[in-house]
C-alpha cells in the first residue's frame, strides 16, 4: 500500500515526551507562583530604622514578578531542550527492538524465511512480538518446505502414469501385432490411477479452504457406509472387517468426515495381510469429544516409519500393484480433515504388526439439537 510520507515514530515520541515535560513544568511553575501570591502581599511598608528617606511603601508582587518571570522562562527553555534531547535518546532506545523486527520483516518479504530475530532481554511487549514473529517465520518456513515437497512429489506421481501411457501408445503405434485389448486395459488402469490422484489433490485443496458447514454427524453411521462400500474390496483381498462401538456424534462436514472414514478403512484393507488380514473399527462418544479407532493387522512397522505416514505420498510398505493401491494421499487427507475439524490424529504401530489409528473430534455444542441451534 502506497502511503504519503509522515513523521517517524521516534520523532513523534520525542515531541510527545518534550511536550509532556513542558506541560508538567508550566504546571509546576504556576503552582509555585500561586503559592507565592498567597503569602506575599501586594504592597509592603519598609521602615528604615535610621529614619532615612529610603523607607516607604513598595509594590512587592510587581518586583517579585520581575524576578520570577525571566527565571521561569529560563527553566522552561531548559526543560524544552532537555525534553527534546532526552526524548530522542529514550525513544531510540525504546524503538530499538522494533527496528530489529522491521528489518526481519523486510528480510522475510524478500523470500528469506530462515532469519530469526531472537531478541534478547526479559519478556515485555516487544519481546513477545519478536517471539511471535519468530514462531510465525518457523511455521511459514516449514509450510513452504512442505508445499515444495508436496509439489515435487505430486509432479513425480502425475508424471509416472503419463509416462506409462506414452510408452503404451508408442508400443501400440510402432508394433501393430500387439494385442490392443491388453494395451487398452493397461491404459484404463493407468488413467484410473491418474484420475484418483487428481481427485485426491482436489480434496486436499478443498479441505485447506475450510469452506464447509459444520453440523452434527454420527461417525458410527459413516463407519457403516464406508464398510459397505469397501466390503467387496475386503472380500477380494481376504480381509475381514469387524465394527463395534456406540453412537458417536461429531461436529463437522458429513462429506469430509465420510472421506476420512473411508480413507482409514481403505488404508487398513490395502495395507494388510493378503488372505488372512483383519480390520477392527470402533467408535465411542463422550460429552466433549468422540473417537474413531481403526486397527489392522499387517507387517511390523518401525516408529520412525510410522511418524512419516501422514506426509503426502508416503506408504507403509512398498507400492502396491493393484487397482486399489491408492495414491499415497490417504492418510495425508485424513490428517488435514482432522486438523480443519479441530481434532487430533494418533498413529501407532501394533506390536503384532499393522497400525492403530485414532481420530479424536469435538462433539456438537450444547446449543445444537438435531443439527440446528436450539431456540432461545
Amino acid at each position: 500500500m502506497d502511503r504519503a510520507p509522515g513523521l517517524s515514530v521516534r520523532l513523534k515520541l520525542t515531541l510527545s515526551y518534550a511536550g509532556f515535560l513542558m506541560v508538567a513544568g508550566v504546571l509546576l511553575l504556576a503552582a509555585v507562583w500561586l503559592f507565592l501570591l498567597r503569602y506575599v502581599p501586594n504592597r509592603a511598608m519598609l521602615i528604615d530604622p535610621d529614619d532615612s528617606p529610603t523607607g516607604g511603601v513598595f509594590p512587592v508582587r510587581s518586583a517579585l514578578l520581575d524576578v520570577f518571570a525571566p527565571r521561569a522562562a529560563a527553566v522552561l527553555a531548559f526543560l524544552l531542550l532537555f525534553g527534546l534531547v532526552g526524548g530522542w535518546l529514550l525513544a531510540g532506545r525504546m524503538l530499538g527492538p522494533l527496528t530489529r523486527i522491521m528489518d526481519a520483516t523486510r528480510t522475510a518479504t524478500k523470500g528469506s524465511l530462515s532469519h530469526r530475530i531472537r531478541l534478547p532481554g526479559r519478556r515485555d511487549e516487544f519481546r513477545e512480538l519478536a517471539d511471535a514473529f519468530d514462531t510465525m517465520l518457523a511455521q511459514l518456513e516449514a509450510h513452504v518446505a512442505e508445499q515444495r515437497r508436496f509439489a515435487a512429489n505430486a509432479s513425480h506421481e502425475l508424471r509416472t502414469p503419463l509416462a506409462i501411457s506414452q510408452a503404451l501408445l508408442d508400443v501400440a503405434r510402432s508394433d501393430p501385432t500387439q494385442d490392443l485389448g491388453v494395451i487398452i486395459d493397461r491404459l484404463h488402469a493407468v488413467n484410473a490411477r491418474a484420475i484418483d490422484l487428481t481427485e485426491a489433490l482436489l480434496v486436499l485443496s478443498r479441505v485447506d479452504q475450510r469452506s464447509f458447514t459444520r453440523e452434527p454427524v454420527d461417525l458410527s453411521l459413516l463407519v457403516e457406509e464406508a464398510t459397505e462400500t469397501l466390503l467387496p474390496l475386503a472380500e477380494k483381498r481376504g480381509v475381514t472387517i469387524e465394527t463395534s462401538g456406540d453412537v458417536a456424534p461429531a461436529f463437522g462436514s458429513q462429506a469430509l468426515l465420510l472421506q476420512l472414514t473411508t480413507n482409514l478403512v481403505h488404508n487398513a484393507i490395502v495395507h494388510n495381510l493378503p488372505g488372512r488380514g483383519s480390520v477392527w473399527v470402533e467408535t465411542g462418544g463422550g460429552p466433549e469429544t468422540v473417537v474413531l479407532t481403526v486397527e489392522n493387522s499387517g507387517d511390523k512397522l518401525s516408529p520412525q516409519l510410522v511418524a512419516t505416514l501422514t506426509e503426502p505420498f508416503q506408504r507403509a510398505t512398498e507400492r502396491v500393484r493393484s487397482d486399489h493401491a491408492g495414491v499415497g494421499l490417504g492418510l495425508a487427507i485424513v490428517k488435514r480433515i482432522t486438523e480443519v475439524h479441530d481434532g487430533s490424529l494418533t498413529i501407532t504401530a501394533r506390536p503384532a504388526g499393522g497400525l492403530r489409528i485414532t481420530v479424536q473430534l469435538p462433539a456438537p455444542p450444547a446449543d445444537f439439537t438435531e443439527g440446528r441451534p436450539t431456540s432461545e
